[in-house]
This record gives C-alpha cells, sequence and structure tokens, in this order.
C-alpha cells in the first residue's frame, strides 16, 4: 500500500460499513487488497492539488493489465486538460462540478476504429463489427479497464468517482473530443484528493443474500431484504446526501420515467450515427 493512503479498516469494520451489522456475510479469507476493495466509496469534491508525477500512466498500466476479450483491447482513454472542454462535460453532466475541479478527469472509450484501422492496413474487411455483441464487448473491456485503474488510484491514496452522465449526450463528447468513427466515450472519471470536509462514507450494499444465488435463481425473502436495505440507505442518505431517499424510492425515480434518462433513451440511435450499426 502507498504510504499516503489512511489505515484500512479490520475485517469486521470493512464488512459492517458495506453491509451492516445485521447483514454481515460468512466469514472468508481476508487480505489488505480486500479490504481496499471494500473501502471504496465515491467522492464528489476534490482539491486542485497536482497528482504525483507519473500516476497517469500508472493508472493506465493497471487498466491495460485488466480482462480484455481475446486480447482485441477495444477500449481507449482521453486525458482531458482544456477547462472549456472540462466546463462543456459538466453541463452535460447536469452541473457536476467536480469534473471541473479534480486535477485528472479520464474520459473512457468503446473504441472499435483501431481493430478497424489495423484490418484496413492489411486489406482486411472485420465482418462482426458491426453487431451488437461487439460493442458490448467493447464497452465491457472500457468498464473493466477503468475499474482496475480506480483500484490503483485508490491505492495511492486517491479518490475518485465515474461519470455515466457523459452518455448524456454522447455525439457532444465525440465531437469535442474528436472521436473518429466507432469510438464513443461510455463513462468519464474524476481523480484527485478529497476536498477537506467532503463526505465520503462506504455506502452500504444489498445483502449478498439479494445477489448472490446459488445453483438456480431466486432469492429467499427478498421484500423482507429490500425493506430492511432501504431502511439503512434511508439512514444514510439522510445523513450524507442532499435529500433523503430508500433504494427502491431511487430506483423507481430513476427507472420508471423517461424523463429521467435525461437523453440516453435515445443511445441506440446515437450509437448508430457514431458509426455503430448495432445489428
Amino acid at each position: 500500500m502507498d504510504i499516503n493512503c489512511p489505515p484500512l479498516a479490520t475485517k469486521p469494520e470493512a464488512l459492517t460499513l458495506r453491509y451492516g451489522a445485521d447483514a454481515i456475510p460468512a466469514a472468508g479469507p481476508w487480505n489488505e487488497h480486500i479490504a481496499l476493495l471494500l473501502s471504496h466509496r465515491s467522492v464528489r469534491g476534490f482539491r486542485p492539488d497536482a497528482l504525483p508525477e507519473g500516476t497517469l500512466e500508472t493508472m493506465v498500466a493497471a487498466a491495460q493489465s485488466a480482462a480484455t476479450s481475446s486480447n482485441m483491447q477495444t477500449w481507449s482513454v482521453v486525458a482531458v486538460d482544456d477547462p472549456a472542454v472540462r466546463a462543456e462535460f459538466a453541463r452535460i453532466a447536469g452541473g457536476q462540478k467536480h469534473i471541473e475541479q479534480c486535477p485528472l478527469f479520464l474520459l473512457w472509450l468503446a473504441d472499435l476504429s483501431r481493430n478497424e484501422r489495423v484490418a484496413a492496413a492489411q486489406g482486411a474487411e472485420l465482418e462482426a463489427l458491426p453487431y451488437l455483441e461487439t460493442f458490448v464487448v467493447a464497452a465491457i473491456d472500457a468498464a473493466l479497464a477503468a475499474q482496475n485503474a480506480v483500484v490503483a488510484a485508490e491505492s495511492l491514496g486517491l479518490s475518485t468517482v465515474y461519470i455515466g452522465a457523459m452518455r448524456n449526450d454522447p455525439a457532444r463528447v465525440a465531437e469535442l473530443l474528436k472521436l473518429p468513427a466507432g469510438v464513443v466515450g461510455v463513462f468519464g472519471l474524476c481523480v484527485g484528493y478529497a476536498a477537506s470536509g467532503v463526505t465520503n462514507e462506504v455506502k452500504p450494499r444489498l445483502p449478498q443474500e439479494a445477489i448472490l444465488h446459488r445453483g438456480t435463481y431466486g432469492a429467499v425473502d427478498e421484500p423482507a431484504m429490500v425493506a430492511s436495505y432501504d431502511a439503512k440507505l434511508d439512514g444514510f442518505s439522510s445523513r450524507y446526501e442532499a435529500s433523503a431517499t430508500t433504494w427502491s424510492g431511487r430506483v423507481i425515480n430513476r427507472m420508471g420515467r423517461i424523463k429521467a434518462m435525461a437523453g440516453r433513451d435515445r443511445l441506440s440511435e446515437i450509437l448508430k450515427g457514431l458509426g455503430f450499426p448495432l445489428r
């Protein structure tokens, strides 16, 4: 672990923070790496302090060490420094000012263009390129790479938050970054040192019994588990977020109205315009 990292929670502390004292899963193996993973929390306020020299390159090395389907490496990343571009990204994301604050902002891309250029240089055609499966692979590759980068950053004492709202207007993002056809920004990532006073507690998750199925699908007493989790998240949001909300209420608010998609209901149409036929 980097010497700048705060002490990691013990196993009981980490599991209690993540699940609550009444839903700690069965005891199992433990080490500092697992403790670091369980300590993850999103941070939405950053100091302007520059990152240590080579931090970006270290994060990208970690990202490139993630699994990638058939070693196709169908992702890229753009480090965005231009204040004007960042300001526009913040606007696209509904006014998320931490995009402008953080010392490092990364835009993670599903990128099929590089593979297409490689094939074209050898006079070959990639028949699988236009299909939905190929785009899904590229988006998964980008997500796996980014999560490796996040873990690397957090191991260095840095904080992060993903910005899925880049998909509110992927065509504008592509225009700002001069992306070629076959490339789309799937999400952004803020990286930096958490600002003083910024609340960044571990957010509780559903109990493992709600998401871990054995043999066949089916959670035991799901309504009771959701009710218990609703109470935990209501308490968490009352303490650390702008307004109190339950998890089930958040699901309904976010997925119950097309308006809440903030333009992402047109994503299939936009992707086709950016060079992803999605057959």
